[in-house]
């Protein structure tokens, strides 16, 4: 065995974690892991371990893709859907928009804007891509 080989294998059931999900507990202690990188991270790209909360981030995304695929939706109904689960009116999101914007929003009267997506990702706390 070569000596990076032993190196890696000596170190290996630490970092494992962080590198693969094989069942449901090993994705809520990713989550877990991930969401206190992002307490002490944020969005800091200069942070020692940016790479690897970016890196976790990836190993549940496809995790994710594998066990909870997303079903064929516009960014509208994707928006209509997280208001329900979390039980909201359009008075609760401000962030978004006035009510009245809220509302022309799920009619289809009004587009989702670049500004839009960018503050429900951060209310539900999901990529934009998620809204379009």
């Amino acid at each position: 065995m070569s000596v990076i080989a032993e190196d890696i294998q000596a170190h290996w059931s630490i970092v494992r974690p962080l590198f693969s999900i094989r069942n449901e507990n090993e994705y809520d202690q990713a989550i877990e892991r991930l969401n206190t990188l992002i307490d002490e991270i944020g969005n800091n790209e200069q942070h020692p371990l940016y790479e690897l909360l970016d890196t976790l981030g990836a190993v549940i995304h496809i995790y994710e893709e594998k066990h909870y695929p997303m079903p064929e939706c516009s960014g509208v109904e994707m928006f209509q859907f997280l208001m329900e689960e979390h039980q909201l009116e359009p008075s609760d999101l401000r962030e978004i928009g006035t009510p009245d914007i809220i509302w022309e929003i799920l009619s289809g009267e009004r587009e989702l804007t670049v500004k839009h997506l960018q503050a429900l990702a951060a209310r539900f706390h999901v990529s934009p891509a998620v809204f379009v």
